[in-house]
């Protein structure tokens, strides 16, 4: 079997760098044409170096300057757009581990020259929705195009293997609950930065940490099942389990759950998403079923963590407000990480900019320049009222 050829985008980021321990495991498989990064010039290049890989992505243009001038053998793309130029070379598959909105171009770029998407990105689908979802069914499908990476997403295609769509109830996203479970709404009064970065079980970038201690990374991964699976909304619900050990669930009409379970390693997920529809005969991390152990599961405190009806309400509403939910979340949490705004005002932020943004009268977005625009106005939005402090 001919080895996959891999573009990496968000190489040098937690996703990425794990990406490429399942190629160092799979070199029979996979075969890196492409990898990316914002501005760490230097991590890029020794990984080039490592897995053979002939052409690289900078945002930053000063440091794909400096990489040029170090490495003058390597192809080397440069600037906001180098990402997504790399997205459409010709490959086997796309590895989206971009944080953030700015995913987004890579992921539409990969799906019109036809590529596979593995998508870590959650925010492309947030922000995207029905643009990317077209664009999955133009390339070949939305299940064969957009392969999830997040190991919710992932568990959930597993369990989905198991029936029939018409057999499907419910499906049910874990969370692990965060570094803040158990607390109340009193006791978040005062959070600072580094309580909040503090997660018990995962170890992630700062965003996507934050967004776990609030939530809103669970609201962001139900309306990605929304739009990943076509379930419907009041078809999809959260439970807190805080092991970590079960990734997501389906319940079928019969009252069957089928669950997902494995260690709280990404590197299941990524590989599984690399290889899908197959599983390779490497485990980089199994349970241990000799060991007692407990599973625990628990409702969300929906009154401490509104941010997880916030995203539905923003799903139920459609068109951008999904969009607007993410973009103000991500200035919220630069403020919050800045010392500007307060861990409960991330939240109220989030709120205040989507009330500001369904007054508007909005109408659903027909191309990709004008989602961009109103990702901007809802940042703009958002900005305008952290400087007025918690909402």
């Amino acid at each position: 079997m001919s080895r996959r050829r891999v573009v990496l985008l968000g190489a040098t980021g937690s996703i990425g760098t794990q990406a490429l321990e399942v190629v160092a495991a799979h070199p029979d498989r996979f075969e890196v044409v492409g990898l990316a990064a914002g501005r760490d010039a230097d991590t890029l290049a020794r990984q080039a170096a490592a897995h053979g890989v002939p052409r690289v992505a900078l945002a930053d243009q000063d440091a794909a300057a400096r990489l040029r001038a170090h490495a003058p053998h390597l192809e080397v793309l440069d600037g906001p757009g180098a990402a997504a130029r790399l997205a459409a070379v010709d490959a086997d598959l796309v590895v989206n581990g971009i944080t953030g909105s700015i995913g987004l171009a890579p992921t539409l770029a990969a799906l019109d020259a036809r590529t596979p998407v593995a998508l870590a990105n959650k925010e492309s689908l947030i922000v995207g929705g029905e643009l990317v979802v077209a664009a999955a069914e133009r390339a070949g499908g939305r299940a064969s195009h957009l392969i999830p990476v997040d190991s919710e997403h992932s568990a959930l295609a597993q369990c989905l293997r198991a029936g029939r769509d018409t057999e499907v109830a419910r499906l049910v996203l874990t969370a692990s609950g965060g570094p803040f479970r158990g607390c109340g709404r009193e006791d978040l009064r005062g959070v600072r930065p580094e309580d909040a970065l503090a997660h018990p079980t995962w170890a992630m970038g700062p965003v996507i940490t934050i967004n776990s201690a609030t939530l809103v990374n669970k609201g962001l991964e139900l309306l990605e099942a929304h739009l990943l699976f076509d379930v419907r909304l009041d078809r999809l619900d959260v439970v807190v389990h805080p092991q970590s050990v079960v990734h997501s669930m389906v319940e079928f009409v019969d009252g069957s759950t089928i669950a997902q379970l494995s260690p709280p390693d990404m590197r299941l997920p990524i590989q599984l998403a690399m290889a899908w529809p197959e599983r390779l005969d490497h485990a980089f991390v199994a349970c241990d079923w000799t060991t007692a152990s407990q599973l625990s599961f628990e409702p969300v405190d929906r009154a401490t963590f509104p941010a997880l009806d916030l995203a539905l309400e923003a799903g139920h509403r459609g068109g951008a407000h999904p969009a607007v939910y993410n973009a103000a979340n991500e200035v919220a949490v630069a403020a919050f990480l800045d010392g500007h705004l307060d861990f409960l005002g991330i939240s109220g932020v989030v709120s205040a900019t989507l009330e500001r943004y369904a007054a508007s009268d909005p109408t659903a977005p027909r191309d990709l320049t004008e989602l961009l625009q109103i990702d901007a106005h809802a940042r703009a939005l958002a900005t305008t009222i952290c400087g007025r402090g918690p909402a």
